[in-house]
């Protein structure tokens, strides 16, 4: 990332700061807006307050191919997610709260020192309730020598005006979109309206920072969007293909995940219960290469790897 870029990231930051810090003050950084204080110490749905909780902050070498590179990801996970998946494999920092309490000068420093282990970018994992901060720790990382791109990793349940925000500042959004039924995402993660909410800010997303680009097996800019196939057609994956397909792009990169296992508390809820089925998940690997999708990766189902199932462009994602 050159001087140029870095003067321009600093600029659009230092131009939203303060309505970010406003959102604190009666928040509505995601879809809930819950309207408290959190800057005097008032709790909404998070239960966060003004400065970040981090769990953990490390060289990441499991994320999609082009994000982790060869040098790996420097993923910063934040604690106390604002949706509450009942099959949370991150369950307890995201609905526990295990984490550090970090400042945001504490916080731009763990940026420093990710970038000085070498990765090839800043990757903030359940960003949405941070945002205020995550940017200010940002600025202040810059001023100091951050020349990495910033990943926006999301469970895609944020605000559109927060969102809107953010162009200039992140280069690489990962949004999950998880459902294709509002129903079953208030069931299943207590997530009210996801799916408007997420269909738009994706497609805010993909207006930002376009296609992915990758230079040199590396990705410096773009959209990655994450599906998680649930079992029992929970996640309504087939669905939400069909609309990025006619309101996105079907040159979008996609993120296909087979990874889903019955854990936290799904063990009690008989749809999220036992793991995925390998037709299920065929029947999704199917409708991506019938819809015209070329880009991006599809997980084994159980370590395996059928050629058939594989576009031109579509790779395992090992």
């Amino acid at each position: 990332m050159n001087e140029k870029q870095i003067v321009e990231k600093i600029r659009v930051i230092k131009k939203v700061l303060p309505d970010l810090r406003k959102s604190l003050e009666k928040c509505d950084l995601c879809p809930r807006k819950c309207g408290v204080n959190r800057v005097k110490g008032e709790l909404g749905y998070c239960k966060s307050g003004a400065d970040p909780v981090v769990y953990s902050a490390t060289v990441h070498h499991g994320e999609e191919p082009p994000i982790s590179g060869d040098k790996g990801s420097g993923t910063i996970f934040f604690s106390r997610c604002n949706m509450r998946c009942l099959y949370c494999q991150n369950y307890r920092f995201s609905q526990d709260g295990q984490g550090k309490l970090l400042t945001t000068d504490a916080l731009s420093q763990v940026m420093l020192n990710l970038q000085k282990k070498g990765v090839h970018n800043i990757n903030l994992v359940s960003p949405t309730h941070f945002v205020p901060c995550i940017i200010k720790a940002l600025d202040k990382a810059y001023a100091a020598g951050l020349r990495l791109p910033v990943v926006y990793n999301t469970g895609g349940y944020d605000s559109l005006e927060i969102i809107k925000k953010l162009s200039g500042i992140i280069d690489i959004y990962l949004p999950d979109m998880r459902y294709s039924s509002d129903d079953e995402a208030r069931k299943y993660s207590d997530a009210i309206r996801y799916v408007e909410n997420n269909q738009k800010i994706v497609k805010e997303m993909y207006s930002q920072v376009g296609r992915l680009e990758i230079t040199q097996y590396v990705a410096e800019k773009g959209l990655v969007i994450r599906l998680l196939v649930i079992p029992n057609d929970i996640s309504g994956t087939i669905k939400t293909l069909e609309f990025i397909a006619k309101n996105i792009s079907k040159e979008i990169f996609l993120s296909v995940m087979s990874q889903y296992y019955p854990a936290y508390k799904a063990g009690d809820f008989f749809g999220l219960s036992g793991r995925l089925k390998k037709d299920e998940y065929e029947r999704i690997v199917c409708a991506v290469h019938k819809l015209g999708f070329k880009n991006g990766w599809i997980q084994p189902f159980e370590g395996e790897f059928d050629e058939k199932f594989a576009g031109e462009n579509f790779v395992p994602n090992v």
